[in-house]
């Protein structure tokens, strides 16, 4: 009968296959990037000086890493795009063009829907980058660029389902992507361009005056208000606070819910007691310009939950409050 420390369903077991899968896969990274040289640099500039886009390709779980690998230089800045290599003998060929990198993915460097490729881009004068872990073979022998992705051994016990050579080659494809954006001053902002539906995009894209309340919908009030109407107009605006202009509209200070309950703590007339003896004089504002990310910062660390939006001249454009920002995907 077998022991629990052999029975492969153990919490055990199943933990030390995970440990294992992940030390070998760990180990094979740190292969990788000892021998990284000149190679990886001369397929940056392969990549940096291409005039059209970076075609990449891959069979089986090299075409899935493929593709992650060409949506992650799409979206830092290289123009990129994924091609099934089974597809292209059958007119996706045409996706190719002179201006264009391949940058080709196989383990074996043998992958027969690649090789096929090999004389109609030596035809278009299309450099080629093999990402391989074979540098004999027939796809490095005829690549520009040879990018090693070789290791010494699958997480797989049987050694054969591709793990860590997967886990190798999407890392070469990140340490790419992440050297091109670089050395083209790639920006946080560009990145929220190309993700405008992301968060990180609302974040970065988004200003105050995208979403702030405008015109009729702005609480205000002049400070000679008396406290009764000034909780109507706060209440009508629904923003949880309103603003104390003069003539101008020039911000004066804000009423808020915080300065509320001090009145009523105090207990004031309401009728009798004038906005301007209760207000909060200054006050926190934001520019229009300002990004919507900046307005959430300002609240949360101030404790406030909504804010009065002034022009240069400090008068009142706008105003918006937490709720705003989350309907916006902000917060």
């Amino acid at each position: 009968m077998n022991s629990d420390a052999d029975n492969p369903t153990t919490d055990a077991a199943l933990l030390a296959a995970a440990q294992r899968t992940i030390e070998i896969e760990t180990r094979a990274l740190l292969r990788l990037q000892s021998r990284l040289d000149g190679a990886f640099a001369r397929a940056c500039r392969l990549i940096l000086d291409c005039r059209g886009r970076v075609v990449v390709s891959g069979m089986g779980k090299s075409g899935h890493v493929g593709g992650k690998i060409a949506a992650t230089l799409a979206s830092t800045g290289t123009p990129a795009f994924f091609l099934h290599p089974a597809e292209a003998g059958h007119g996706d060929l045409g996706m190719i063009t002179r201006n264009d990198v391949l940058l080709a993915l196989s383990n074996s460097g043998e992958t027969a829907e690649l090789i096929t490729l090999l004389p109609h881009l030596k035809r278009l004068g299309v450099p080629l980058i093999a990402l391989t872990g074979r540098a004999d073979s027939t796809l490095a022998l005829a690549a520009d660029v040879v990018l090693d992705a070789g290791v010494e051994v699958e997480a797989c016990p049987h050694n054969l389902a591709p793990t860590a050579s997967t886990t190798v080659t999407l890392a070469l494809g990140d340490a790419l992507a992440v050297a091109l954006l670089q050395t083209r001053g790639f920006s946080a902002e560009d990145f929220a361009r190309a993700h405008p539906g992301g968060s990180l995009g609302r974040k970065l894209l988004l200003h105050v005056e995208d979403i702030m309340r405008r015109g009729a919908d702005l609480p205000r009030v002049s400070p000679g208000t008396s406290l009764s109407a000034g909780l109507v107009e706060m209440s009508r605006k629904g923003l949880g606070m309103t603003a104390m202009v003069d003539g101008e509209d020039h911000v004066l200070g804000v009423f808020t819910d915080g300065d509320l309950r001090r009145a009523l703590d105090a207990q004031v007339d309401l009728r009798a007691t004038t906005m301007q003896q209760v207000m909060t004089r200054g006050g926190h504002r934001i520019g229009p310009r300002e990004l919507a990310a900046t307005a959430a910062r300002l609240m949360e660390n101030h404790r406030i939950t909504a804010l009065p939006v002034v022009d240069a001249a400090q008068q009142l454009v706008g105003a918006l409050n937490v709720h705003d920002l989350m309907r916006a995907g902000v917060v």
